[in-house]
């Protein structure tokens, strides 16, 4: 089976291009109230390029972080008609994938295991008496 590097760079690269784009529009164009500051961590595009999940990070400094979480998709899904009417205008293509929008959770996650990495570091550092 022959390797199809040309067709992975290139679903590489629009993956890339979607992140910037819809990253921006976040930052400055939608103002529904029920996006909370967030950032676009990575977005996955399928092999034949007509689905795209979209992670989504939420700032942790928000409070009730989960319920931001729910909101912020909820108004990314409803912004997803005027999203891919504006990268495909932006992109300059025929198709745009059809997006998915996820909560990107892995940061909290990382963050508590280093913390709780650092309290076992600390027990055992500990002298015993």
């Amino acid at each position: 089976m022959p390797e199809h590097r040309g067709r992975k760079h290139h679903q590489d690269r629009v993956a890339e291009t979607l992140r910037e784009e819809i990253g921006a529009m976040i930052e400055g164009e939608l103002s529904d109230p029920r996006i909370s500051f967030c950032y676009v961590t990575e977005v996955a595009l399928n092999p034949g390029g007509k689905s795209a999940r979209v992670y989504v990070a939420v700032d942790n400094a928000v409070p009730h972080i989960e319920k931001a979480e729910e909101d912020t998709i909820a108004g990314l899904e409803a912004a997803k008609g005027y999203i891919r009417f504006e990268l495909k205008e932006r992109m300059g293509v025929r198709h745009v994938p059809d997006l998915t929008f996820l909560a990107d959770r892995s940061g909290r996650f990382q963050a508590r295991i280093e913390e709780l990495m650092g309290r076992a570091r600390k027990r055992q550092k500990a002298p015993v008496e």
